[in-house]
């Protein structure tokens, strides 16, 4: 016999859970105990929003679905956030809550509200756990968290139910079921049009990497020379230093001048688990009537982003290699050059400043700190710049939200990472107004005993709001801080080493002593106001 508590932990445990994030409170007491007890760890957040983003951090480490737990009424509330980026970035995420008792909840009122009205519309599911029903239940919430597309499902257990003694039954965890390969006329006709192409394109999104299909899509675009172009998040799917990668897109208007007038010139474009909930709205129906459009995809079209002339929801990778069958042996794609003349406009148009900005500390970053590093990011313009500039060679290796574009998620989702990859160097890129919001969780980050280096553009500004303020011609309003934040002060009475940085070299010493530190490392970086004009 197990309670209630025990058997989430132990269904937790069997689908690979090995830590879970968040603060503990009087309603979930009984659940952190049997978390631990399972071999779960739980990690006390400074807030649960942070909370979550070390959750996801964890995911993208390890591929297991993250979990938070919240205790009831403002633990719920807090992570608000968090839960609708994962809906949005495709995190699969375990949200338990602890609730009152229904009995009791009629006539105690205090921090007392419908947890699952308010998070309905941003999960995939909200369910109670049921005396009775329990490891139906947490298996169902696996099941429905990981199954495409992945997002967070709510899990509310009430006092009683946690502490109350169940008949286990052995309930089988839910089968992964496989999506079939891409057939039929349709795909026959797709096949025909790439076999006659002349300037063939792939354009790779999330999709790719949850149907875990990027090898598909590098071998596809390496061995048949055919160019791509990824969403933020799909960068690394094929190594970026390869002439077939045109890096990512998504927020860059400077990006996208370049790019979209390459893909208005390709005669078949193949989106190849292409999400464009990463995308702005330049990259809303961009192709030609005259192009073939094929897509290859995770669910149906609902988004009306784009249209495709032939869509298949399907099993990306196995489909994309059933279609490489139709490219012609030794084919030479391109033949006007303009897939180089991209790659090489897109290298102009993001270079390092001569002296010191924005631009050169991110091209140092990747010059100093090893090709396997995983970097996070957070919202702002550092984040456009840096997705834009940062060589990823693997997928997975730059992590940021980009569905939701939320700030201050750069330190809580490389604090995750590290913990569960601690042999692989981890870098938080943050702007000053993201730290500010999750500066209690250096503490988090302290106490994990991982080193992570924390990068700071500290600008003294929303700087991306204030370049936008002044495009429409507003005078600067609400965008800048008051005073300038000691950030090597507050770090260092977090106990972290912390400098502060002004220039080149300063950061070249500073970043290559970080890489040896056995402490988390904060780089406070001054780059000055408006450094981003003409960059992104």
């Amino acid at each position: 016999m197990a309670n209630a508590a025990e058997l989430i932990a132990q269904r937790l445990y069997q689908a690979g859970v090995r830590k879970a994030f968040g603060i503990p409170g009087g309603e979930v007491l009984t659940l952190v105990k049997a978390l631990d007890e399972q071999g779960i760890e739980f990690v006390m957040s400074k807030h649960e929003n942070a909370g979550g983003f070390m959750a996801e951090g964890v995911y993208h480490a390890t591929g297991s679905p993250a979990v938070l737990v919240a205790t009831v009424g403002p633990g719920v509330a807090n992570a608000i956030n968090f839960i609708a980026n994962a809906e949005q970035d495709r995190v699969p995420v375990i949200y338990l809550t602890g609730r009152v008792d229904a009995k009791e909840a009629v006539t105690y009122t205090h921090q007392v509200f419908d947890h699952a009205a308010l998070l309905r519309p941003i999960t995939k599911a909200s369910l109670e756990v049921t005396d009775g029903a329990v490891e139906e239940i947490i298996d169902k919430a696996v099941a429905i968290a990981m199954d495409e597309p992945p997002g967070p499902v709510h899990v509310d257990l009430p006092i009683t139910v946690a502490v109350t003694q169940q008949l286990e039954r052995s309930v089988q965890n839910r089968a992964t079921v496989s999506k079939g390969v891409a057939s039929g006329s349709q795909f026959e006709l797709a096949k025909q049009w790439l076999s006659k192409a002349n300037s063939p394109l792939v354009i790779a999104g999330v999709e790719v990497l949850y149907q875990q299909a990027e090898n598909d899509v590098a071998e596809f675009c390496s061995t048949h020379e055919i160019p791509l172009i990824t969403s933020y998040k799909a960068k690394g799917v094929l190594s970026e230093d390869h002439e077939m990668s045109l890096g990512g897109a998504g927020l860059s208007p400077k990006a996208n001048k370049l790019l979209i007038p390459l893909v208005t010139k390709a005669d078949v474009i193949i989106l190849a688990g292409y999400d464009p909930i990463e995308m702005r709205s330049d990259w809303r129906n961009i192709w030609p009537e005259n192009s073939k459009v094929i897509e290859l995809t995770a669910r149906p079209n609902i988004h009306y982003m784009h249209q495709a002339d032939v869509s298949f929801v399907c099993d990306i990778g196995n489909s994309l290699k059933q279609l490489a069958s139709a490219v012609q042996a030794d084919k030479q794609y391109w033949n006007d050059a303009a897939n180089e003349y991209t790659r090489e406009a897109l290298n102009l148009a993001f270079q390092p400043e001569a002296d010191w900005g924005p631009a050169r500390l991110i091209s140092t970053a990747r010059e100093i700190l090893p090709v396997d590093t995983v970097a996070s990011v957070d919202t702002g313009a550092h984040r456009i710049l840096l997705s834009q500039m940062w060589t990823c060679f693997k997928p997975r290796t730059l992590i940021q939200s980009t569905g939701l574009c939320t700030m201050g998620c750069a330190l809580p989702l490389a604090v995750g990472y590290k913990m569960m990859k601690p042999e692989v160097p981890v870098v938080a890129f943050t702007g000053d107004a993201g730290l500010e919001m999750v500066l209690g969780d250096l503490a988090t980050c302290r106490d994990s005993r991982q080193p992570v280096i924390i990068i700071v553009f500290v600008d003294t500004s929303l700087a991306l709001i204030e370049f936008k303020q002044r495009e429409m011609g507003y005078k600067n309003v609400g965008v800048d801080s008051v005073g300038d934040t000691d950030f090597v002060k507050v770090a260092e009475g977090f106990n972290l080493e912390a400098s502060w940085v002004n220039d080149a070299e300063s950061f070249t010493v500073a970043l290559k002593s970080a890489l040896t530190s056995s402490k988390s490392t904060l780089l406070a970086c001054r780059i000055g106001m408006k450094s981003y004009d003409g960059k992104i």
